[in-house]
């Protein structure tokens, strides 16, 4: 079982992405995927900036992936896509299908936004070329079980297993927003929020999380505890999503428990204090997705 990074959702400055992939070089993460997936309005990076980091990481041994904007809004959106994949060097992730129709012959992987719950639809994308697919966020193991065990080609899967959930996409800035900010004007508050902006209820509960376009869980999705379930289902990579701090400590976690050099109880016991909040891992286990299961 491999670990893969995720592409970064929060928008940080150019220096902190350069000097937290300098750091991810020498991680366990065997995969890295790179690319801007949220708002193209975002510009401390551009595609040459991406391929040059790309070019870094192949070069520490890491296998790159560029990631594709989830939710494409303008034609300059679109051009960016095309040179996306256009590239020659990385293969893509495709987040929508706007991505698979600019894929066609290539290989790909399969996004977790394209939302694949059956075997025709994998099969549909594995035709088209994908080579991996992202189960998507609320599937759980009875789920993915079914389509591993009835599929009949050979794809790769892999798993959304840390990180705050990606819940939705939207035209409007939230975070823009909550500074009654128009999107087309909203001074880049978001990076103000490395790790977004979290929202809670009257009773003070943990609710929401802001990130520009995107709405995500509050909750920390964590399932560690769940890697022999994953790799007994038939799970070929586990992805970690970047937050803002102890990323690198998250994946030496996972690759202790992955290779047996730690319990998962002690591992457990560790991860608690490196999550910006509480963990959650109903989806996994059939349950809402900010229920935790215990092991």
């Amino acid at each position: 079982m491999k670990i893969a990074l995720g592409p970064i959702q929060y928008y940080w400055s150019r220096n902190e992405v350069v000097s937290f992939y300098g750091k991810m070089a020498e991680s366990a993460a065997q995969i890295v995927y790179l690319g801007e997936t949220v708002c193209s309005r975002r510009h401390e990076l551009r595609l040459p900036d991406w391929l040059d980091i790309a070019q870094d990481l192949k070069a520490c041994g890491k296998e790159v992936i560029l990631s594709t904007q989830t939710l494409l809004e303008a034609e300059s959106d679109l051009k960016t896509l095309r040179k996306i994949a256009a590239n020659e060097a990385f293969m893509v992730e495709a987040n929508d299908m706007g991505a698979v129709q600019c894929l066609q012959g290539q290989r790909f992987v399969a996004g977790p936004f394209l939302n694949l719950f059956s075997v025709p639809s994998l099969e549909l994308l594995v035709k088209q070329g994908a080579q991996r697919w992202v189960m998507p966020l609320e599937m759980g193991q009875e789920g993915l079980a079914k389509i591993l065990a009835e599929k009949q080609f050979p794809v790769e899967t892999e798993v959304f297993a840390y990180g705050r959930l990606p819940l939705a996409f939207s035209a409007r800035c939230f975070t823009a927003r909550n500074r009654n900010l128009p999107k087309d004007n909203c001074q880049y508050v978001c990076m103000e929020h490395p790790d977004g902006l979290m929202m809670k209820t009257r009773e003070s509960q943990p609710f929401l999380v802001l990130n520009g376009i995107q709405t995500q869980s509050a909750l920390v999705y964590n399932l560690l505890a769940a890697i022999d379930s994953m790799r007994e289902t038939g799970v070929d990579i586990v992805r970690i999503s970047p937050q803002w701090h102890d990323t690198d400590k998250i994946v030496e976690l996972y690759d202790a428990v992955i290779n047996h050099r730690m319990s998962v109880a002690d591992a457990m016991a560790q991860i608690e204090s490196l999550m910006p909040e509480k963990g959650c891992n109903g989806y996994w286990h059939g349950k809402p997705g900010l229920e935790q299961v215990a092991a």
